[in-house]
């Protein structure tokens, strides 16, 4: 059982993966949620899609005053060495991980940072072994539900990082 982890989501301000504009995450130790994190992010490019705003609700007007990437990645790292002194290989849970982690290899090119080859797993993925054609899609909020959890404001960075840590817990 996957025990001791990071649930992350990034939400996006336009098609570019490197566009995250909010990420949330839930360090779970233990079994047992040890800290979580929420930011807004200055994206870039620094423009947003009207489809992305209609998922999530952000605007220029939330981010023009975030902290760029490089900063609010500190402020996680910190977090979750803060949590795992000893370790230094902690792997990251995300739904749909390509996509979140196909974000986060994104923005650290852009900011030319070197990126640590995170170990993601999917539970998108192990949903879709777990419910199989039982669930009448794999979506997070149908797939929180189905495990026990009650998705209150889905497409918020946090509210799916949470939801995510509770599905790893009862999946993974």
């Amino acid at each position: 059982m996957l025990r001791d982890f990071v649930a992350i989501d990034f939400e996006t301000a336009n098609q570019q993966p490197c566009s995250v504009c909010s990420v949330g995450i839930v360090i779970v130790r233990n079994g047992e949620v040890a800290d979580s994190y929420y930011s807004l992010i200055q994206p870039e490019p620094n423009y947003y899609n009207y489809w992305c705003q209609q998922v999530h609700g952000l605007t220029p007007n939330d981010t023009d005053d975030a902290p760029i990437f490089p900063k609010v990645w500190k402020e996680i790292e910190q977090r979750i060495a803060a949590i795992f002194p000893d370790k230094t290989d902690v792997p990251f849970v995300a739904h749909n991980a390509r996509f979140d982690e196909g974000c986060l290899k994104a923005v650290f090119k852009v900011y030319q940072l070197d990126y640590p080859d995170y170990l993601f797993y999917d539970t998108l993925l192990a949903a879709r072994r777990q419910f199989g054609h039982s669930l009448p899609n794999h979506q997070l909020h149908t797939v929180a539900s189905a495990c026990g959890f009650d998705l209150q404001h889905h497409h918020h960075a946090l509210a799916d990082a949470e939801a995510c840590a509770a599905i790893a817990l009862d999946l993974l």
